[in-house]
């Protein structure tokens, strides 16, 4: 496992909207565990393939003591709304407020290629959501309402 460089705000890999991971090699395997590597060592709540320069819809999140894999991830659902907070590892000391779902329902594969389905509420949500819609070309500065401090 190894930790790969982030691409910072400027870079037009962040606007791409992702194409779906079809092998499930360990290619994959390795990708998934160097961007965890990457995550934790940088102290972030989620990592998108784009923000590692990789065109493939792959994104992990760690957050509420939970962390997990989403390939080729879809958003089945959504309620309620909460306004909150948001960072970005490609924007290093950015933060402002953005509207995300209090509650997602959503649907992915793993490393292996097995669906699953997974509810989750407020911050984990919020996660998934931010990774999801770096996945679709969209950075959380497209989305904020207003800047935050720290």
């Amino acid at each position: 496992m190894a930790t790969r460089k982030i691409l910072l705000s400027n870079d037009p890999i962040l606007r791409i909207v992702c194409r779906p991971a079809t092998i499930f090699d360990d290619g994959l395997k390795q990708l998934i565990d160097d961007m965890k590597d990457t995550m934790q060592h940088n102290d972030g709540a989620g990592l998108a393939a784009p923000q590692v320069g990789i065109n493939k819809r792959v994104a992990i999140v760690e957050a509420d003591g939970q962390y997990l894999e989403l390939v080729n991830p879809e958003i089945l659902k959504t309620s309620g709304n909460i306004n909150g907070v948001e960072g970005c590892l490609s924007f290093p000391g950015k933060y402002g407020y953005v509207d995300r779902p209090k509650k997602v329902v959503v649907r992915a594969q793993d490393r292996n290629g097995i669906f699953y389905e997974l509810t989750a509420y407020e911050m984990l949500a919020r996660a998934i959501c931010h990774e999801i819609d770096h996945l679709n070309g969209i950075l959380f500065v497209d989305k904020m309402t207003k800047e935050a401090k720290e």
